[in-house]
């Protein structure tokens, strides 16, 4: 089917791959007009702004988001005023649930539907698939399905709700992610720091993901991250958060459910970021001002 992709990014771009070899019409754009000199090279079709996207694309028009979350809002206003009642707007990025619920309100008095993609796969999406949570009213998932289903492996996505359940789903999917790597950081690091014995991280990964409990896709790449530099020396610890953990941390909050693991794995990234810890020079302050506890000086 046709379809636009506004955004080619590392996600965006492997995305319009995936979709042009499942044989669909893609109309493009980016504000980098080198990403989309790329893929008209390639055989799709681009176009030179918002407008141009509309004007391509033959109703009942379908345009696929895919840009940064800070980047959404102003996208889609842009967007709407180049289209019509009956057209789709899929926002396939990291959105706040409650943006998405409150876009759908606003295109649904344009009579615009709105769908709501979460999507997971990162770089290994052109190859292996994304996985897809998609928030939508039933009529446009059905329409916007076969497009799903070839960005998507088999069983990959779902239908779980109406719009801004898409997003909720992949909040609370990155929350766990969130818990998921500290755990494998904090076990790696136990190893990494062992005065008995010294030890090849990459070895063990390989050996966990061969029937251990603790296989899974994350300790592959894990494996494959070791196997570069068993020491990691050419990376500095420094941990970056796109808002879905903090998002998942204050909606476990509202909701009264205890989850400190995704909470503390939150915390721990904010602390990566710090050069040294002032709270930390607190701690050791009242230990020498109470017990005369020794304080390492610069």
């Amino acid at each position: 089917m046709q379809l636009a992709m506004i955004g080619l990014g590392r996600m965006g771009g492997n995305m319009v791959k995936r979709l042009a070899a499942g044989g669909h019409e893609l109309i493009v754009y980016d504000q980098s007009a080198e990403a989309v000199k790329a893929h008209v090279a390639k055989g799709v079709k681009a176009a030179k702004d918002l407008s141009d996207v509309a004007r391509q694309l033959a109703p009942r028009r379908v345009v696929w988001v895919m840009v940064p979350a800070g980047a959404v809002e102003g996208t889609i206003e842009q967007l709407v005023p180049q289209l019509a009642r009956g057209d789709i707007v899929i926002d396939g990025g990291n959105s706040n649930f409650r943006d998405s619920l409150r876009r759908a309100e606003t295109l649904k008095a344009r009579g615009i539907e709105f769908v709501d993609v979460g999507t997971s796969g990162g770089i290994w999406g052109l190859t292996a698939g994304y996985c897809l949570m998609i928030g939508a009213a039933p009529a446009a998932f059905q329409h916007c399905e076969p497009i799903f289903r070839s960005l998507a492996p088999e069983d990959g996505y779902a239908h779980v709700g109406p719009c801004g359940a898409g997003h909720y789903v992949k909040m609370v999917h990155n929350g766990i992610e969130y818990g998921m790597l500290q755990a494998y950081a904090e076990g790696y690091e136990i190893l990494h720091a062992s005065r008995d014995f010294k030890l090849q991280l990459g070895q063990i990964a390989k050996v966990w993901n061969h029937g251990s409990v603790v296989r899974s896709w994350l300790n592959e790449l894990a494996e494959r991250a070791f196997a570069g530099d068993d020491q990691l020396s050419a990376i500095r610890g420094y941990v970056e958060d796109s808002g879905e953990g903090r998002w998942t941390v204050e909606e476990a909050m509202r909701l009264n459910v205890p989850a400190p693991v995704i909470t503390s794995s939150l915390l721990v990234r904010f602390r990566s970021r710090q050069e040294e810890s002032f709270g930390a020079k607190v701690i050791a302050a009242l230990r020498h001002e109470f017990g005369g506890h020794a304080v390492r000086t610069k």
